[in-house]
């Protein structure tokens, strides 16, 4: 059983509840959205095993008790297999989020979340990736100002260099990618998603 630290509307921690009941009920609570990026300022997309788009490198709730920069680590290593030091990780943003939808089952689903947006940068190679086979189909590096022209419609397409898991080794091969391979939801746009990100790997970096 998971629980999750619940909040009011103005982030007062109020207590703990299960999971399930959080997204019944819409109970507010802190997610954590984690960023992979490199001295060269290409950033790290996941992709995500269910619908083949690219998202955050990885993201998650934060659990009862434990820290956002924890909760940073912990899913690093569930979703893409990296050890790293958590304490190094930088927030960069806080979004509120609110979404309902309706489950296959006919119940509601209700999210109200405070996630909160983080980056790390990783020196290491992509062979050190081990990804949550069940979630993750691999990742996407490309370069930040790449995806931000892609983003403004300034480009058409932009190049990348994929790494995945083929039943046996982490493979590299190399593809274009277009605006639709990144994954939004209803209402968003992927500047309005991801761009605070991406200008923020840049100034880092200055690349």
């Amino acid at each position: 059983m998971e629980y999750l630290d619940i909040y009011d509307e103005n982030q007062k921690h109020i207590g703990k509840e299960l999971r399930d009941i959080v997204h019944r009920d819409g109970l507010w609570h802190k997610t954590i959205h984690c960023w992979l990026y490199d001295k060269e300022g290409n950033i790290y997309f996941q992709i995500r095993k269910d619908e083949g788009t690219f998202y955050t490198t990885a993201s998650g709730h934060v659990s009862a008790g434990e820290t956002l920069q924890e909760a940073f680590g912990r899913e690093i290593k569930e979703e893409i297999g990296l050890d790293i030091d958590c304490e190094e990780s930088k927030q960069i943003d806080m979004v509120v989020w609110r979404m309902d939808r309706q489950k296959s089952d006919g119940s509601m689903f209700i999210d109200r979340a405070f996630a909160s947006i983080f980056v790390y940068k990783f020196d290491g190679d992509y062979k050190d990736f081990n990804f949550q086979e069940a979630e993750v189909k691999g990742v996407v590096k490309v370069n930040a100002k790449d995806v931000l022209e892609l983003f403004k419609l300034n480009k058409k397409e932009i190049s990348s260099e994929i790494f995945s898991f083929d039943g046996k080794d982490n493979v590299l091969r190399k593809r274009n990618v277009e605006l639709s391979d990144f994954l939004i939801t209803d209402g968003e746009t992927q500047l309005t998603k991801y761009g605070k990100v991406l200008e923020e790997i840049i100034l880092l970096t200055n690349k």
